[in-house]
């Protein structure tokens, strides 16, 4: 895992070039960390998540999968730290920078991230039932909320490949641009999610993610008093800020 800061964007960069970034558990757990820190870091406005090499991720290292003494120490195992409810719930923007192959977890990962964006060589696809599992890495909640329910379910059932403008047609990527330009195009769309302020940010991000789990009624609610708790935010700051001059 390579971390790093530039001018308050957090880059943060899946570094198994030669597994195509597939993810281990020290890789999971390298992951975990540098997430907690970004959560605790408040110079880091947005984060672009990227992969090193030829891929973004091709998901799960399989070579890992069966080593576990039983099924629910390999839960444990996997779920002993919450790295893919820390990257959802980020308070700042998360953009998934894809290229290569983006398959299974990698795709999930884009998923969990707030934008994706993909080079024109990136490769979609969520494989897991070929191998007699479902998407385990949240994609089964997160495609629908991202595309359409029908075509969650087709990329979930049948584990179909699609290409990069086949991603931005059904939405799962919000933009296409020439491999060259991927990064310079992550950054760019990660300085303009990041001019807002960090509870701005998050109280927008808890507004969509809650609100799709609630009736609109609940969910205006929620935007009501998020809405409320930022305008209380503002006034303290700029009470703050008299007092200081």
């Amino acid at each position: 895992m390579i971390y790093e800061k530039r001018d308050g964007i957090g880059w943060v960069t899946l570094n198994r070039p030669d597994k195509f970034n597939a993810y281990n558990v020290a890789m999971r757990d390298d992951l975990f960390t540098v997430l907690s820190a970004i959560h605790e870091d408040p110079e880091v406005r947005a984060v672009v998540l990227a992969g090193a090499g030829p891929a973004f991720s091709t998901g799960g290292d399989v070579s890992e999968f069966g080593q576990a003494p039983s099924p629910i120490s390999a839960r444990w195992i996997r779920f002993r730290r919450d790295v893919w409810g820390r990257l959802r719930t980020l308070a700042v923007p998360t953009v998934a920078a894809c290229h290569g192959f983006t398959v299974g977890g990698g795709m999930e990962m884009a998923l969990l991230c707030d934008v994706a964006i993909a080079a024109e060589d990136a490769r979609f696809c969520l494989p897991e039932t070929g191998l007699g599992m479902i998407p385990g890495v949240a994609g089964t909640q997160t495609a629908p909320r991202r595309i359409k329910p029908g075509w969650a379910l087709d990329l979930c059932i049948t584990g179909r490949w699609i290409d990069a403008h086949q991603a931005l047609f059904v939405g799962l990527v919000a933009k296409v641009v020439a491999r060259g330009n991927l990064n310079r195009e992550a950054d760019r769309m990660a300085r303009r999610m990041s001019r807002q302020s960090r509870e701005l940010v998050a109280a927008a991000k808890l507004a969509v993610w809650e609100g799709l789990n609630t009736s609109l009624r609940d969910g205006l609610e929620l935007e009501h008093r998020l809405g409320r708790r930022i305008e209380h935010f503002r006034a303290d700051e700029e009470s703050g800020a008299v007092l200081r001059r």
